[in-house]
């Protein structure tokens, strides 16, 4: 007897479609696997055996041959467990044929036959849609992610029996609702508020916000580099449908997601420690799995003590802060993550992390050594490269509180909106994403303005690419201020935060 069941194979964070052939024949007692299977989905063998066994079915003691189909495509992990099962039990007719109808399945299998969540389910729900597939039965605990997608009828189950009853419909079983993200978890412990002193880092980082720009904070410790920077998810606008079905995609691939979650709600916030390797941090692997940056998509890439990570991770992050996408190659084939983040880092000013720069026990040459580890090139993409003064007591004592996060988050909105309307026939979201040909059509500046970046080109010896992030951050200041077109102050006001173009105070 042979039994067909769809499934899905997850590549990088998509999934593809996988037909599951389960060939029942008279022979010596064997299960075969074949299709590219890795070592997890040839040992479904024995979980499938005693699964079926402990729920109360008769495993069939014949010559069993399961094809995973395409051939040509790896398949790892245990979401096969419960196709393979379902297929077996409908070739020794316990399964009523023509049960699996329009259905895909994916599974992992505990041997008491219960169904354990598996990575990837919001993934094969995409790929259901994209085929055309009515339904997907997914373990109960991958339920909520599932149903995001409003187009595929997601039906859940928690064992074995029941996943039976349902294809042989003698139970509807649990039809899962379409559901949304939910609303940001709100938190009191963090707020822009409890930040002292330090305005004019404030700003730069309302400005960073409204425009996803990239911006590296360069002070003594204490300063509040690292308390600003956690700050900055607390001003940036809720995620979107899409976008959270954007995050929760990579978040499921990546196995991340915990049991009965549905959509990522918050916008990231990932703070690798500087010992990071580059496949921790860019993503890689023998089968490529997303990294820090890719899990930072739409949220907030954040780097602390930026000069002490290896020169060769900072170099490999190029690529993403640039294109917004990360691609692995290996020899068994690539895969592209995308890695949309705003990057943020933060550095002492020199090795020592003296407190001010007329107690600093290190010659000029060492700063300049310390803070030469962070390359040109990276440099240049970066947007904003701000000095903070360390807290006077004055400024820390102060009665009255900054402004709260909420406020600036709804100035950071509204400039997003204009930002949205203007770039939305290039499907770009924010101005930190337009390329050099939008940069010139969108950031006309008039003729004082010129001057002023052209004495800045000159004695900063800027580049092209610094030139361009200067516009992208002035049309953000001009989008703040609502204002249709860019002013010479706003172009003054995004030179000044090229720190380290014009050389912070030695």
């Amino acid at each position: 007897m042979l039994a067909r069941i769809l499934s899905a194979a997850l590549h990088g964070i998509e999934a593809a479609l996988v037909h599951v052939e389960v060939d029942v024949a008279s022979g010596l007692p064997s299960f075969t696997t074949v299709g590219l299977p890795d070592s997890a989905v040839r040992e479904s063998r024995d979980r499938v055996r005693a699964a079926i066994r402990n729920a109360g079915f008769d495993f069939p003691m014949d010559r069993v041959t399961v094809n995973l189909a395409p051939a040509d495509m790896r398949k790892e992990g245990a979401a096969f467990d419960l196709p393979i099962a379902l297929g077996l039990l409908s070739a020794t007719g316990a399964l009523r044929a023509g049960g699996f109808g329009s259905f895909a399945v994916l599974g992992e299998l505990a041997l008491d036959g219960g169904i354990r969540p598996v990575r990837g389910a919001l993934a094969a729900a995409l790929a259901c849609r994209r085929e055309k597939v009515d339904a997907l039965l997914v373990p109960a605990a991958n339920a909520r992610e599932a149903a995001a997608i409003a187009d595929v009828q997601v039906v859940a189950v928690s064992a074995l029996r029941e996943a039976v009853a349902v294809l042989n419909g003698e139970s509807p079983g649990s039809r899962v609702p379409p559901s949304c993200p939910g609303a940001p978890p709100a938190s009191d412990d963090v707020d822009f508020a409890d930040v002292r002193g330090q305005a004019h880092a404030k700003r730069a980082l309302e400005v960073a916000a409204a425009g996803g720009h990239n911006i590296l904070l360069v002070g003594p410790p204490g300063a509040g580099k690292t308390m600003l920077a956690r700050r900055l998810p607390t001003i940036l606008p809720p995620l979107s449908l899409e976008e959270a079905i954007e995050v929760s995609t990579i978040w499921s691939a990546a196995g991340l997601l915990p049991p009965d979650t549905g959509l990522v709600s918050a916008r990231p916030f990932r703070a690798p420690h500087h010992t990071v390797s580059e496949a921790g941090l860019i993503g890689g692997g023998m089968h490529p799995r997303p990294g820090e940056v890719s899990l930072a998509h739409l949220g907030v890439l954040f780097l602390d003590e930026l000069p002490e990570f290896p020169q060769h991770v900072l170099e490999s992050l190029r690529e993403p802060v640039e294109d917004g996408r990360v691609t692995i190659s290996r020899a068994s084939g690539s895969a592209r993550f995308p890695a949309r983040f705003q990057f943020v880092a933060a550095a002492n000013p020199c090795r020592r992390g003296c407190r001010t720069f007329e107690s600093c026990l290190c010659s000029p040459a060492e700063r300049e050594r310390y803070l030469g580890r962070l390359s040109r090139p990276l440099l240049d993409r970066i947007d904003l490269h701000l000095e903070l003064p360390a807290v006077s007591y004055d400024e820390l004592t102060a009665p009255t509180p900054g402004e709260r996060s909420p406020a600036i988050r709804d100035r950071v909105a509204a400039a997003r909106e204009r930002q949205a309307a203007r770039l939305a026939r290039a499907g770009l979201r924010v101005n930190a994403e337009m390329s050099p040909r939008l940069v010139r059509r969108f950031c006309p500046i008039p003729p004082e303005a010129q001057r002023l970046l052209a004495l800045a080109m000159t004695r900063l010896t800027l580049s092209a690419r610094a030139h361009d992030r200067i516009l992208k951050v002035a049309r953000t200041i001009a989008d703040l201020e609502g204002r249709e077109t860019i002013a010479a102050e706003h172009c003054a006001e995004a030179i000044q935060y090229r720190g380290l173009d014009r050389g912070f105070r030695p």
